[in-house]
């Protein structure tokens, strides 16, 4: 096509320049309040002492989400890692409907966290800073704690928790397949154990993870056999 200009100079009414003027020109760029109207949740940790030092987790409205943060390296049999500088993260995550829709729900119950989460008690011990934040169409806020004793408050924060407790152990269970193979038995156990107790949810965020461990025959039965268990639990199938 010729440029827009030249056309224009050979006579063309000055409505048809202003028609190819158009055609030429980039796509609008969606307003500001209609990009950011997308409802989410976020959750951010923070505790000096502990593997994962910090971290974050956002929560769109249709289950999407990322998990980021920096971890401290873990022993294995081999000894202590020689780097004990805080290592990131990131994942993109993927949760269940039911779980997604416990954490909308309560953070609309609680005012989309406008409003005060932490507890008046005196002298509680250090369980972490956490902060719990929504945006989105229908109103934003936050707000931050140590602890509350806000029985939704405490709810909502042992979903993220057991999520971020999933995830944590999905990373140490591909690190360990890597290199210290014989300490997926104690991880593997563990991890049952804490899905039996509802301290870790949503399985499904760590499917490739058991998944390559299911499908290892250089790895020991039992260990092959609880990835099994855990992904037919949480509605995966062992095998794509």
């Amino acid at each position: 096509m010729r440029a827009v200009g030249s056309i224009c100079a050979a006579g063309l009414l000055a409505l048809s320049c202003g028609f190819l003027a158009a055609q030429d020109a980039p796509p609008a760029a969606k307003p500001a309040a209609e990009a950011s109207a997308k409802r989410q949740v976020s959750f951010s940790f923070e505790r000096k002492g502990v593997a994962v030092v910090h971290y974050r987790m956002l929560i769109h409205e249709d289950g999407s989400g990322s998990y980021e943060g920096e971890e401290i390296p873990v022993a294995t049999a081999y000894g202590n890692p020689v780097n004990q500088t805080p290592t990131p993260f990131h994942h993109a995550i993927s949760i269940s409907p039911g779980t997604t829709q416990k954490i909308f729900s309560l953070a609309e119950k609680l005012n989309h966290f406008d409003m005060t989460c932490a507890s008046k008690l005196k002298n509680i011990a250090n369980t972490g800073i956490k902060t719990l934040a929504y945006s989105g169409r229908d109103g934003s806020g936050s707000c931050t704690y140590n602890y509350s004793d806000n029985k939704d408050v405490e709810a909502l924060t042992d979903v993220f928790l057991g999520i971020a407790e999933t995830m944590d152990i999905g990373r140490r269970l591909d690190m360990l397949r890597r290199f210290d193979r014989l300490g997926l038995d104690e991880a593997m156990k563990f991890l049952g154990d804490e899905v039996a107790a509802g301290r870790a949810l949503e399985i499904g965020t760590i499917e490739k993870s058991l998944r390559s461990i299911a499908q290892d025959n250089e790895l020991m039965a039992r260990v092959r056999t609880r990835a099994t268990a855990l992904l037919s639990q949480s509605g995966v199938p062992a095998t794509p």
